[in-house]
């Protein structure tokens, strides 16, 4: 029970007692860790997002909608941008992706990573410039590396011996000499959950760096000469707050960069440590910012280039959950209200595991926030769950929640910009949710909600 995590917007309940939702000015001054920076709660206690209330978004646009903060998405953007001022930012697609987006992190500078089809389309129909993408994935098919390359993407991170044949086939036939990096799989064990950690041994990803393959595989493309190979890529999973799993990443990767200049005389001049740079979900979790990232991988570098007598290669990352994450918020409408005396309540809202399925299958905690009015209530300790048939549909497992909440009420949870919309589903036949963008009071459509007439199109029995 995660009762000592209870507040994204509440004062701490045990010094100041159950007013917690009632001073605009306290909870402000809370504001900045989990929510969008423009995020404020009015004197009529509603949350406003960039001078917009959430009682005016879930008017016109319904519930649940996500709400993305333009301005903040586009500031956290800037402040890779600062931190990172001559390294390559690709902005890690799978987190969120829709033209909008796209387009806003290419008027910022930022780089983009895909890793299916259906990313690189959207990528190119947004018109981000082919040569500023990067294309991820363990089993990209031979139409996806032919768009790629007929698009003329501006590296491809290939991802086992497969795909090294399809590739050099594929760039044969075309003429052209792509460029491509080699995924590492670098053995380092992410403080992550399992199924986000991406660099043990014992997963799908990268080529081994234990096993010899990825030495093999960079052998492989140097001396077949029809791709060409920039460097090594490393990425050792996600939410990640200690950056201690970075430095063995690097030493490891950069060993075995040392290893192919001895071997072939060749100095690979690109490196990517990826991304997976933790993001506050609660006020426990104290992420790094990006000018600290900054400085840790770039003393990491150089000191192992240094021991390695290396020139120092141009370093790229991929934050994707850092950039969006914070930016977004999902705004819901309570339906139902049920006390288990002695034991909790269960406060049911109008989504659930279709619009966030990462409580379900990370275990991932969130919290949450009466948003559509003050309360003088004592508070009570919640569980938010969605509306799907399942025992397991939770959205926030703990958290405290005024005792009045009531059936209309807007609750909102902060920091779903990334994955939530990214892995919906129609489970149960519901609809997905729409995305809004709201700007200098405004709010904009990027992503319409899904309409029973969707479902039923696709349905052709």
């Amino acid at each position: 029970m995660r009762a000592h995590e209870a507040g994204a917007l509440h004062a701490d309940i045990s010094k100041q007692g159950p007013a917690w939702l009632r001073t605009p000015e306290d909870v402000n001054a809370l504001m900045p860790a989990l929510w969008p920076r423009s995020v404020t709660r009015g004197a009529d206690g509603a949350v406003a997002v960039a001078g917009l209330s959430v009682r005016d978004i879930a008017a016109e646009f319904g519930t649940p909608v996500y709400v993305l903060d333009e301005a903040d998405l586009r500031s956290r953007c800037r402040d890779f941008r600062a931190a990172f001022p001559t390294e390559d930012i690709f902005y890690a697609g799978k987190a969120f992706l829709c033209r909008a987006v796209v387009r806003m992190i290419a008027e910022e500078g930022l780089f983009l990573d895909v890793c299916t089809g259906g990313e690189l389309a959207t990528a190119l129909s947004a018109g981000m410039p082919p040569e500023r993408i990067g294309f991820h994935g363990n089993n990209k098919s031979v139409a996806e590396l032919g768009r790629a390359l007929d698009a003329g993407v501006g590296r491809i991170i290939v991802d086992s011996f497969t795909e090294i044949d399809r590739l050099t086939t594929l760039a044969r036939e075309r003429g052209v000499r792509p460029r491509v990096l080699v995924r590492v799989t670098v053995g380092v064990e992410a403080h992550t959950h399992e199924f986000i950690a991406t660099a043990h041994e014992d997963q799908k990803f990268g080529f081994s760096l234990a096993g010899g393959a990825a030495a093999t595989a960079a052998f492989k493309i140097l001396d077949e000469g029809v791709l060409e190979l920039r460097g090594l890529h490393s990425h050792i999973g996600s939410q990640i707050f200690d950056a201690s799993g970075f430095e063995v990443s690097a030493r490891r990767v950069l060993a075995l960069q040392a290893q192919i200049r001895d071997a072939r005389g060749v100095e690979l001049p690109e490196l990517d440590l990826g991304g997976g740079f933790g993001i506050a979900y609660t006020t426990q979790d104290d992420p790094a910012t990006p000018q600290d990232l900054a400085k840790r991988l770039r003393k990491i570098v150089d000191s192992e280039c240094a021991a390695e007598n290396l020139a120092v290669p141009h370093l790229s990352i991929e934050p994707g959950r850092a950039i969006v994450g914070p930016s977004v918020f999902t705004l819901y409408e309570v339906g139902t209200v049920k006390d288990l005396d002695g034991l909790r309540t269960y406060v049911s809202v109008d989504g659930g595991m279709s619009d966030n399925i990462r409580t379900a299958l990370y275990d991932a905690s969130y919290s949450a926030t009466l948003a559509s009015r003050a309360s003088t209530a004592q508070p009570l300790l919640a569980r938010v769950v969605g509306k799907h048939c399942e025992s397991g549909d939770i959205v926030v497992k703990d958290e405290f929640l005024p005792a009045d909440v009531q059936p209309g009420d807007l609750v909102a949870v902060p920091g779903t910009g990334a994955y939530c919309r990214s892995m919906a589903s129609n489970y149960n036949h519901v609809p997905r949710p729409p995305v809004v963008a709201v700007r200098d009071g405004q709010a904009r459509l990027i992503v319409r909600r899904e309409t029973e007439d969707d479902l039923l199109a696709l349905d052709v029995g």
